[in-house]
Order: structure tokens, then C-alpha cells, then sequence
């Protein structure tokens, strides 16, 4: 990367925002101009945090292509995976993705036929990579991610979820690199057997966190699982998403940090 040291990739909603995709919970009429609103701030927060904003081509005819992470993840040494959304809805939004990445000369690789695969399916640790089984993602996709990170020292290994849409709605990293989930969501015991310390979140939207240094960012609606994370002994930071969790918004999806 060209001699910056923290990016955020990043999208504008589309207008078409409120058709977005739901799987998990019922449609319910969207406050599109609140919805932009609670973008922007989020932006706000990335800034704040010393994060340059990388702006991915608009996409107005893709109703969740600000949900950037689902197009794309990074591995650590610094390789980027595309991936092959589940909705085929969600296809076209690959490509300009990915040229932004050139012209940031990222490595790449791509999945390929006939996996299919998230970004919001996939959590990265210091010694996996773990994918959602998921409506999104499958076997294949994780037969081809593990090939491509496991001359980094990782596996790739298909986690279960059941409740929400993706595995990291379910859970997510602290800084520390334990992990926070959502008890019924997915196997907290699982992870905990891997020898990864897991807590359990208090709010059901407390298990996707987004870590800026060592603050952590929570939707203001998981504010019990603030206080959690804040006697871990973390700085918090609550932010309203409630619009755009109307189409099954995290805090994570809307950003990749390079």
C-alpha cells in the first residue's frame, strides 16, 4: 500500500439501500435518509480512529454494496481474497472491489466455481481462518480459502451457524484476541476447545464488534455487551446502526481494514 499505514475500504449505500437482502428477520420499512445519516457517522468513527477512507466505485444498482466486507477479507501477511457472494444478487459487486485493490497494489486471489463465499462468513484469528456454513457460504469456498492460507501458517475450517446470517454476526475478535459471541448462535464451546478464550455477549446484536486499535466499536443496541467489553478493560464505542441493521447490518460489514 502506498505508504499508508491505515485504510478503510469502503462504499457509499446505494439509494436502492432499503431492498437489500434479509434473510434472518422480517422486512420492516427503512428511514432511507436516517440510514445515510447513521453511514456517514460510522465514517466519522473510522476517521476519528486514523483510518484513510479507500472509496470503492458507487454502486447504486446493488441495494448492499456498501457492505463492503462482504465482497472481500485480508489475511494478515497481507493478501487479499475476493470472494463469490451466496446472493446472486450480489455477483457485480466484485469487480469494481477488486480493481480498487489493484490500484492500491494489494495481492489478490479470487474464489472461484463453485464456491461460494461471504466476507461476513469469515473470521480471521492468529491460527484460523473460520468460514460460516451458511445460506452464503459452503465447503467448496473452504476447500479453496485453506489452500490459499496454509502457506501462512492457518487453516480454514467451516464453522456451523444457525440464527443469523452470518458466522460474524455470531461472533468476532477483541484486541486481546479472545473472542465474543452470541451463546445459541454458534458453538462458543467449539472455539473454546480450539484454546481460544470466548465470552459470551449479553445482547444478540453484541457479537459483531469492530476493533480499532483497542477500542471496540458495538451497535448501540448491544449496550450490556458494552459495559462487558468495557470490564474486560477496553475503550467502547457505541454507535446507532438501527436503520441499517434493518437489512442485517453490522458493525464489521460496512468496512475493510487494510
Amino acid at each position: 500500500m502506498k505508504g499508508v499505514l491505515k485504510q478503510a475500504l469502503v462504499r457509499r449505500p446505494s439509494p436502492r439501500i432499503a431492498e437489500g437482502e434479509v434473510t434472518h428477520i422480517d422486512r420492516i420499512p427503512m428511514d432511507v435518509e436516517r440510514a445515510f445519516v447513521q453511514y456517514e457517522q460510522y465514517l466519522v468513527i473510522l476517521q476519528a480512529h486514523g483510518y484513510e477512507l479507500v472509496q470503492v466505485a458507487e454502486a447504486p444498482q446493488h441495494p448492499d454494496g456498501l457492505f463492503v466486507e462482504d465482497a472481500v477479507f485480508i489475511v494478515p501477511n497481507g493478501l487479499a481474497i475476493i470472494t463469490r457472494p451466496g446472493a446472486l444478487s450480489r455477483r457485480g459487486e466484485i469487480e469494481t472491489v477488486a480493481l480498487t485493490l489493484a490500484d492500491l497494489d494489494i495481492r489478490s486471489v479470487a474464489i472461484t466455481d463453485p464456491g461460494t463465499l461471504d466476507g461476513g462468513d469469515v473470521l480471521v484469528t492468529d491460527r484460523h481462518v473460520f468460514i460460516g456454513d451458511t445460506s452464503r457460504s459452503n465447503a467448496a469456498a473452504v476447500e479453496q480459502v485453506d489452500t490459499h492460507v496454509k502457506p501462512f501458517g492457518r487453516a480454514a475450517i467451516g464453522v456451523p451457524v444457525t440464527g443469523c446470517l452470518h458466522l460474524k454476526s455470531a461472533i468476532t475478535s477483541l484486541p486481546d484476541g479472545s473472542l465474543l459471541g452470541v451463546p445459541g448462535w454458534v458453538d462458543l464451546e467449539w472455539f473454546r476447545n480450539l484454546g481460544y478464550i470466548v465470552h459470551e455477549a449479553a445482547d444478540e446484536s453484541g457479537g459483531d464488534v469492530l476493533c480499532l486499535g483497542q477500542t471496540v466499536v458495538l451497535p448501540a443496541s448491544a449496550e450490556a455487551t458494552g459495559q462487558q467489553v468495557r470490564a474486560l478493560g477496553f475503550p467502547v464505542e457505541l454507535i446507532d446502526v438501527s436503520e441499517l441493521q434493518k437489512i442485517e447490518a453490522g458493525v464489521t460489514c460496512m468496512s475493510v481494514l487494510l
